[in-house]
């Protein structure tokens, strides 16, 4: 059974990044750094005290239009294509693909029986998240 270890990363997805960054490091005391994506988007790690809590991904169009800026949770798996299995056939449904970013491991979102998303990361060993998991 290919059970989600644990709770590998939170990410904000949001659409005025600049603003979420001032309000999370004024809140939360957040540094950022920017993390540039294979494709050209916009991604900023989330530090506190040196150490990685989160992300924060600028959402574009057309790609995500219609889609409100939201917090996204991802589970790690230990095998992804078996997961995304696992989600349909117990009534969930494979939002998004899994997909794999150099440097972080595969990640797809899916949506469980009841709607609600999920996303989940089969991480590569390598990520420097893995220190802290």
């Amino acid at each position: 059974m290919n059970l989600p270890h644990k709770i590998w990363w939170h990410e904000l997805n949001t659409w005025e990044p600049e603003i979420a960054l001032a309000f999370y490091g004024r809140t939360l005391g957040w540094q950022f750094e920017p993390s540039p994506l294979p494709d050209g988007g916009a991604y900023w790690i989330a530090r506190k005290d040196g150490r990685p809590v989160g992300g924060v991904f600028g959402l574009t169009a057309p790609d995500y239009e219609g889609i409100p800026s939201h917090w996204m949770t991802y589970m790690s798996v230990s095998d992804i294509d078996e997961a995304e299995t696992a989600a349909a056939s117990a009534g969930g449904e494979v939002m998004r693909p899994a997909s794999n970013i150099p440097g972080v491991g595969k990640l797809a979102v899916v949506a469980d029986s009841t709607g609600a998303l999920i996303g989940l990361i089969e991480p590569e060993a390598t990520h420097a998240a893995s220190r802290y998991h």
